[in-house]
């Protein structure tokens, strides 16, 4: 068996992270050596994608599959909704899980987040393990945060329940379209903008292509941008100081998102846009030079679109922002750059974000 290539301390328990090619193999296995104890039943939770690529594998890791049963939730975000979480709770109901049971999230960030949160409040709590099956989700299956969207904003409705475990198996990410690789990458980037310059110097050295991945370059570049939520977790787990650093890019990103409405862009590639924007709008507040038009190259080469859509009114875009998570009093705050890697979170003024937007919205 493979050892941990990290460990998450949270004030619920510790949990490792595996990454390791073919591990969804050997999942029962994992969990056996792992969770504290057998689990009285598994239920698996994937989506209508996941399921034809990695669903059979993944149960042929169990030596019996009698008390394993399995959900499969319609792919895309619009699955992260009150609806479907009630018939989550109510299939675990039916098939008599119980507080010694455990759910495995099989998917991408969607999956991790809505099983998370089933988990998180079924009979108060039941035992997780994320299986991320996304570039995305190296992102979100690391941290415990869990949640279903509202009509009125993404993930306002959640919860902390860390995973038991995390089985990452690069192998699953080489089925992706480039889309899916896109969205998952600027999450990387993320973490090479607001805790490391050298990491993002070595992405922009050694990630030219989407296309095509040497699996060892594949595994290290996740394990490193793991370890960059790792920290910032284990620092500040329910989100009360830097842990808001994570959230760089996602203030315009999320309001991007809601405002198309969820599933018409990516998540990642809202948060390249919010990324640059934040990028903008941190050289004029804190009077710097943050090398955007070269980083705009570099995101050319990737073919990322990283301008706000046309069809998205500023005002509307402000309202948003205001009832995002970060948000006091309906002020605006935003996660800036004072430098490459120097994170801060600050309070900026509606002025300076409509004088940003609007020179951007003449641009088009």
């Amino acid at each position: 068996m493979i050892d941990p290539k990290l460990t998450v301390e949270t004030s619920q328990h510790q949990y490792p992270i595996l990454v390791h090619e073919g591990i969804r193999f050997h999942a029962e296995e994992y969990i056996l050596k792992y969770v504290n104890e057998k689990p009285s039943k598994v239920l698996i939770i994937t989506d209508s994608h996941v399921k034809n690529y990695y669903l059979k594998d993944v149960l042929s890791s169990f030596l019996s599959q009698d008390r394993v049963f399995t959900f499969v939730i319609p792919s895309g975000e619009q699955s992260k909704s009150f609806t479907m979480y009630e018939e989550l709770l109510t299939y675990a109901l039916k098939k008599g899980l119980d507080r010694k049971s455990l759910i495995i999230a099989l998917g991408g960030g969607v999956v991790g987040d809505i099983a998370g949160f089933v988990a998180a409040t079924y009979m108060r709590g039941i035992p997780f393990i994320q299986m991320p099956t996304t570039l995305l989700a190296h992102d979100s299956s690391v941290g415990g945060k869990v949640g279903i969207n509202h009509e009125l904003g993404k993930n306002m409705v959640g919860s902390f329940h860390p995973p038991s475990l995390v089985l990452y198996d690069p192998e699953c990410l080489l089925s992706l379209p480039e889309r899916e690789w896109r969205s998952g990458f600027a999450e990387v980037l993320k973490h090479g903008f607001i805790s490391d310059s050298s990491f993002l110097n070595w992405l922009q050295e050694n990630v030219t292509t989407l296309h095509s991945w040497d699996m060892e370059l594949l595994t290290n570049m996740l394990v490193d941008s793991i370890s960059v939520k790792t920290k910032v977790v284990e620092e500040d787990e329910k989100e009360r100081g830097i842990r808001a650093y994570l959230n760089f890019g996602h203030t315009l990103g999320h309001a991007i998102e809601a405002e198309l409405g969820y599933g018409k862009i990516t998540h990642g590639e809202a948060v390249i846009i919010g990324m640059l924007f934040a990028l903008e709008l941190s050289e004029k507040y804190y009077e710097v030079s943050l090398h955007v038009d070269s980083f705009k190259d570099y995101l050319k080469q990737l073919n990322y679109d990283f301008e706000i859509p046309e069809n998205i009114e500023t005002n509307k875009l402000m309202e948003r922002m205001k009832r995002d998570k970060k948000s006091v009093y309906s002020t605006v705050r935003f996660v800036l750059l004072k430098d490459l890697g120097v994170p801060s979170l600050v309070e900026v003024d509606e002025n300076a974000i409509y004088s940003l937007l609007n020179r951007k919205e003449n641009e088009h």
